[in-house]
């Protein structure tokens, strides 16, 4: 079970759950939003479009940080007329980690998934994604670093430290799931690898813990063409940097707890 440290108040979850189908959805696909009303429903049209031809059961949770902007409306209107999509507004409490780990407790499907509403993370990868997972990978991700992958019209600057942060991540990671890009936001994961499992609750960076203290044997990744950002705040900052120090730094003390990986 993945569960939720230190939680100061609950979420207003302003639209009824999935939860009359008698089986769990198999995909809870999370989009975490801060002033995305410009792309939300583009998003989830776009997401729908890509896994409704492969006939599996899922739900779009979209977990907002009090955004204001007209988001909660515009996913309201949606979920009216589809009861796959859930919104979930928060107020007191922002994090992009932390918006994904409460929408992954809403969900009672065994993959969960999280996918930017920014349009950088393409939704038509989804079938590539979803089709790993079904090979049977316990991780599968959106890979901005392996080959045939793409990042276009980013800033030197921060493309420079996103791979000195990717480098930093070197000791950490273990040989025999070791990953290109383990600060990907656009990934699936079996609930099954985080049972018993409370991820931190500070910082964005969750995949890089789940690969770091979850139970996970095995991982995919998928080139994808990483794009500009269409609209919306992003969520780095200084805090966030500060952040993500002291997540490597627990991460490192925590290293021999980890599950061992099991030879093939």
């Amino acid at each position: 079970m993945v569960s939720e440290q230190n939680q100061s108040s609950a979420p207003r979850d302003l639209t009824a759950p999935a939860a009359s189908r008698e089986l769990p959805p198999q995909l809870g696909l999370v989009v975490p939003t801060l002033h995305e009303a410009c792309n939300v429903q583009m998003v989830l049209e776009r997401i729908r479009a890509s896994l409704d031809p492969l006939g599996i059961s899922y739900e779009l949770i979209v977990v907002d940080d009090d955004s204001r902007d007209g988001t909660e409306a515009m996913v309201g209107q949606i979920a009216a007329a589809d009861p796959r999509v859930r919104f979930v507004g928060r107020t007191g409490v922002r994090g992009l980690g932390s918006a994904v780990r409460w929408g992954w407790q809403l969900s009672k499907a065994e993959i969960l998934g999280v996918i930017d509403a920014d349009l950088q993370h393409p939704p038509e990868l989804l079938p590539e994604l979803w089709s790993a997972v079904a090979a049977g990978s316990d991780v599968v991700l959106a890979s901005r670093y392996v080959s045939r992958s793409v990042v276009r019209k980013w800033h030197r600057g921060r493309y420079l430290l996103s791979r000195l942060a990717i480098s930093m991540t070197g000791p950490l990671q273990r040989p025999g799931i070791y990953v290109r890009d383990p600060m990907s936001g656009f990934f699936m994961v079996r609930r099954s690898c985080m049972q018993n499992l409370a991820l931190q609750t500070n910082g964005f960076k969750l995949l890089l813990e789940i690969l770091v203290r979850a139970d996970v044997q095995s991982v995919t990744e998928i080139p994808f063409t990483f794009g500009p950002r269409q609209a919306g705040a992003s969520k780095a900052g200084l805090i966030v940097g500060l952040d993500y120090l002291l997540l490597l730094g627990r991460l490192w003390m925590q290293r021999d707890e980890r599950p061992p990986i099991q030879p093939l």
